[in-house]
């Protein structure tokens, strides 16, 4: 790297000790200083060779302990930042003035054990530090005036900050400074971990910028648990010094006292989060089709993920159809449906049959409809109104995990769908390698609460149930539960709603056997299980149609006439 000429000899060269590129400098006098690892040279060898980018190597660094005798300099104001020379006498702060009197360079003391051990030369016009001295072994800057001991420190990001807090603070409370700025300040902070966790809070101050909020919260993970507090300095504040060259005391003080206590993220204070708590948006809902799941649910809302299950034939398509309608019917929001166990034309067919009322996914069904008759309603369903709201998966048989969670993903923030249908889970988990049902389950479902957690969306999501032991299966109306889900508990867990289907299919009573119930396993919004509602199937429309179960007292003649057939699910 070619060497820049900045009031030294030579900046921005490689480190001849830690091999650092750019960090090291070289003085008029000969020594070197890096800013990396902060080691100082006395006397720099083979410095044209450096100069010219060669890497020199193994070159041996001496540790200078710098005395206060050597230090240059004279006490006096630091006008440059409207510090007084009081408090820079009070933090052994040298300046250095040219021929007209105007201050050049402060010169900073670092302390060991009440002894200099290191200097920090700040060169004022030019923006620029160099070091004298083994600053890594030293206390934090101020650190030799302030107790051992208190309630408050409060930690600042430069020099002229700390005696700018303390004349802020009219010398009631100890300020001190790290080092090596924002990028450094862990690493300070660590070296003198035992000197902060000697008080009961520490005050982190560091500049109003991006850098500086980082490094706070960095160094606030670093302290004692609840002892950290993050000071936020007033809009248009940079930090300490700025304050008090603008006389604004006061408020650097109410700052100060309205430092919050440190909380990692995911952990809030409850009493400030007042304003939050009541601006939250209202999770946008739309109402089930049937009553009973609305008395029970108070209907599907966006941001929740809903599990629909039920064992084999129990008609988990058809009430997923009838779900898939209704929110392209009554609600003005976009409908992702991703089916992998069909083709997308089925899927298609099937939401169109629900508006005929008619099974039009069979042949001679359709056929009573004529083409005019079929675009009307298709139409009514993915033209007209409501063009562009209906987004459906189309590639079956692929069925690769990363591949489908991109076009959920797309779905959801390329295409604006609020609601996403996904029919099945286990389809998903047979695209995995993972020999583990569990555990590919797990991942799943975690890869799915996520997505539903990042973009608020509504998910319905279909699962299929275990066998159950004993003699009767779900097809003989065994009632369920939630340990009856078929792989992992965190379908379950992860859940919002678990909705069930039930019904005794292979009942000699037609009535049973033709009468599906809805049982809520789990509702996280209301709490509310049990039972909501009975559907019943009519063989010639497809439609599910909800009744009250004390109407279903049909005869023995009737039941045999009935077109009631939920065997046909």
């Amino acid at each position: 790297m070619e060497a820049v000429e900045k009031g030294f000899k030579y900046t921005h060269l490689s480190c001849p000790s830690c091999e650092h590129n750019g960090c090291f400098s070289i003085n008029e006098d000969g020594s070197g200083y890096c800013f990396s690892c902060k080691e100082y040279v006395a006397e720099v060898e083979n410095v044209e060779e450096l100069a010219q980018g060669k890497q020199i190597r193994n070159v041996k660094v001496e540790r200078s302990n710098v005395v206060e005798s050597e230090l240059e300099g004279m006490f006096g104001a630091l006008t440059d930042r409207g510090i007084s020379e009081e408090t820079a006498k009070k933090f052994g702060v040298k300046i250095i003035t040219n021929t007209q009197g105007k201050v050049v360079q402060h010169i900073y003391p670092y302390f060991t054990s009440n002894e200099i051990t290191a200097a920090k030369t700040r060169y004022v016009d030019q923006k620029f530090f160099s070091w004298k001295g083994s600053a890594p072994n030293t206390g934090l800057f101020g650190q030799q005036i302030a107790p051992k001991s208190g309630k408050f420190i409060t930690i600042v990001e430069g020099e002229c900050d700390a005696m700018a807090g303390f004349e802020l603070f009219g010398g009631k409370w100890p300020v001190v400074s790290i080092k090596s700025g924002a990028a450094g300040a862990v690493k300070d902070i660590k070296e003198s971990l035992e000197f902060v966790e000697g008080y009961e809070n520490a005050v982190i101050c560091f500049d109003n910028d991006k850098p500086g909020r980082e490094a706070a919260r960095k160094v606030a993970r670093v302290l004692k648990p609840g002892s950290a507090r993050i000071m936020t300095l007033p809009n248009g504040f940079k930090d300490p010094n700025e304050m008090l060259k603008k006389n604004a005391h006061s408020a650097f003080v109410k700052s100060f006292w309205e430092a919050k206590i440190y909380t990692p993220s995911g952990v809030l204070n409850v009493s400030d989060s007042k304003d939050k708590f009541k601006a939250r948006e209202k999770k946008e809902a739309a109402p089930y089709p049937w009553k009973g799941l609305n008395d029970k649910l108070y209907g599907l809302r966006q941001g929740e993920l809903v599990t629909l299950t039920g064992g084999t034939g129990l008609g988990k398509s058809s009430v997923t159809r009838e779900l898939e309608h209704w929110l392209i019917k009554t609600t003005k929001d976009n409908v992702g449906i991703i089916s992998l166990e069909e083709d997308w034309r089925r899927t298609v067919d099937g939401i169109l049959s629900i508006e005929a009322n008619a099974r039009m996914y069979i042949d001679h069904v359709r056929e009573q409809f004529t083409e005019e008759q079929i675009d009307k309603m298709f139409d009514i369903l993915y033209d007209g109104k409501n063009k562009n709201r209906v987004w459906i998966h189309a590639h079956f048989g692929t069925n690769d995990i990363d591949e489908i969670f991109s076009k959920l993903r797309f779905m959801i923030v390329g295409c604006d769908c609020k609601w996403i249908v996904v029919d099945h889970l286990h389809m998903l988990v047979s695209s995995l390698a993972v020999g583990d049902e569990r555990r590919s389950i797990d991942n799943i479902m975690t890869r799915l609460r996520s997505l539903v957690e990042e973009t608020g969306a509504g998910l319905i999501l279909v699962s299929h149930l275990r066998r159950v032991d004993g003699n009767k299966g779900h097809e003989n109306g065994v009632e369920t539960s939630l340990s009856h889900l078929r792989g992992s508990q965190s379908i379950a867990q992860l859940s919002d709603c678990v909705i069930s289907l039930e019904r005794n299919q292979q009942s000699d009573d037609a009535t049973e056997a033709n009468t599906t119930k809805i049982r809520i396993l789990k509702s996280r919004y209301t709490g509310d299980v049990g039972i909501a509602t009975h559907l019943v199937y009519d063989r010639d429309t497809g439609r599910l149609s909800e009744i009250d179960i004390d109407d279903l007292t049909l005869s023995t003649d009737k039941e045999q006439e009935t077109t009631l057939n939920l065997d046909q699910l």
